[in-house]
């Protein structure tokens, strides 16, 4: 699977460069993308704008793997999902659990609002993450 890095000043975009996700390929990445939790830059944008399908399991696995960024107090949105890619989600019960935007401009904006959230909970000594329905 080919994918391309990127990274920005608060965030590192991951774009994928396949039609189609496999249940390893994307475990795979998943593996991969969590291991930005251990660096300085912890936030992830994940660009799908050319994969059209995705296994059950592949699926299953981003949304497992944004929910550890959130509990790590880190950002995970993924963004450009192509309409066929978007159908299969929700049919799946999927895209409703997911942070989904249709730019990255759009991510980047999330991925600043929710540090933005993340510096107020840390000042104000609140337990707890957040998560992508967390009042954004």
């Amino acid at each position: 699977m080919e994918v391309k890095r990127d990274t920005k000043e608060k965030f590192h975009v991951i774009t994928v460069e396949s039609q189609h996700l496999s249940a390893n390929m994307t475990a795979d990445l998943c593996k991969q993308i969590t291991t930005h939790l251990d660096e300085v830059i912890r936030n992830v944008v994940l660009k799908l704008t050319g994969v059209k399908t995705i296994d059950d399991e592949g699926a299953e696995c981003l949304v497992k793997t944004q929910q550890a960024f959130y509990e790590a107090g880190a950002s995970f949105v993924i963004c450009e999902m192509t309409t066929e890619l978007e159908d299969a989600l929700d049919h799946q019960d999927l895209l409703e659990l997911m942070n989904v935007t249709h730019t990255e401009s759009e991510a980047w904006d999330i991925v600043q609002m929710e540090e933005i959230e993340r510096e107020l909970l840390d000042e104000e000594g609140s337990p707890g993450p957040l998560s992508p329905s967390g009042g954004i």
